[in-house]
């Protein structure tokens, strides 16, 4: 075959892969456009405000921590009182005296931001940014992520290395099935409020402990949204259907980023396209696994979207001695 007839093959197999991107981008605008909100299915649940505390630091840390008990108990009376047996039986978990909540709001989908460990005295903490469909209706199986790291970190730690681990359930997520999940709205709510958890945990644990973003899925928008000038050391992202920003370097972030997504991860099939709609940005742009991306890519096995933090798995693995700073442990594919 001549270098032309081979020159219109390329040709043709360009055109055809401009098509698919612009019919995906049309898919994906028309989605956010057109397809119908999903939040309005279940009747609000009371609960009460949240608890007034003093600003957080080591030692206000123990007051936070019964405060936010005492209103999760709160808000377990008024659920039950309302008939939600879930919701009052979630809140009634996380008003244990062995739960440790830096905030805690029971109200309509619910906050919870929890730890796990000694957050005061922490070398190295952990912060998970959970994506799509995380609730207090499903807050389970999030701090059940947040529990296989930290014991994971616990046994792999080096001697005298102190861990800590923070279930950020910080903002509303959108549904996975929902025009929201399609734009960087939610995103953008919750970007200052990552970046003010990051400010209370400095202020809370003393001798500049590292500190490592986890962002899963939808979570890779919301800490793309927070990253620029964060004072975090590792930003990593699983599962990422993309950060909202195109490189690395578009981030405007010091922190080291990683990127990993597991052989049978649905989220390879999301089209990485974005575009400028009616003033928000529909789309997530630069694949964050891309080499165009410039992330530190490490292998996460090959478990599918939900399968990140599964006890015994290659990311788990990889994702402690990241956090860790073990950085020349972590695997490739």
């Amino acid at each position: 075959m001549g270098f032309a007839a081979e020159y219109r093959l390329d040709e043709g197999a360009r055109r055809r892969a401009h098509r698919w991107r612009r019919a995906a981008l049309a898919a994906l605008i028309a989605g956010a456009v057109v397809f119908p909100l999903s939040a309005a299915g279940r009747p609000e649940i009371p609960a009460p405000a949240p608890a007034s505390l003093a600003p957080l630091s080591a030692s206000t840390l123990d007051e936070a921590y019964a405060a936010n008990r005492a209103n999760a108990a709160e808000a377990a009376r008024m659920a039950a009182a309302h008939h939600d047996r879930d919701r009052a039986a979630t809140d009634r978990q996380l008003a244990a005296p062995a739960r440790h909540l830096l905030r805690f709001d029971g109200r309509g989908s619910g906050r919870v931001a929890e730890v796990l460990g000694d957050l005061a005295r922490a070398d190295r903490i952990a912060v998970l940014v959970p994506g799509s469909d995380t609730s207090l209706d499903t807050y389970g199986r999030f701090h059940a992520a947040a529990a296989a790291l930290y014991g994971q970190l616990v046994r792999q730690a080096p001697a005298g290395t102190r861990t800590a681990v923070v279930a950020w359930l910080g903002y509303e997520t959108p549904g996975t099935v929902s025009a929201t999940v399609t734009t960087t709205g939610r995103a953008e709510q919750a970007a200052p409020r990552l970046r003010a958890l990051v400010a209370d945990l400095r202020a809370i644990a003393g001798g500049a402990p590292r500190i490592s973003l986890l962002c899963h899925s939808y979570g890779s928008v919301v800490c793309g949204r927070a990253a620029a000038g964060l004072a975090v050391d590792d930003i990593v992202f699983v599962g990422s259907p993309g950060t909202g920003a195109d490189s690395v370097a578009a981030l405007h972030t010091r922190a080291r980023v990683w990127a990993a997504r597991g052989g049978d991860d649905w989220v390879e099939n999301i089209p990485h396209l974005s575009a400028d709609l009616f003033g928000t940005t529909v789309g997530f742009g630069t694949d964050p696994v891309s080499p165009a991306f410039g992330a530190r890519v490490f292998a996460a096995g090959d478990g599918g979207h939900s399968d990140y933090f599964r006890p015994g798995s290659t990311s788990l693995t990889n994702l402690t001695r990241i956090v860790l700073g073990e950085t020349k442990a972590v695997t490739h594919d």
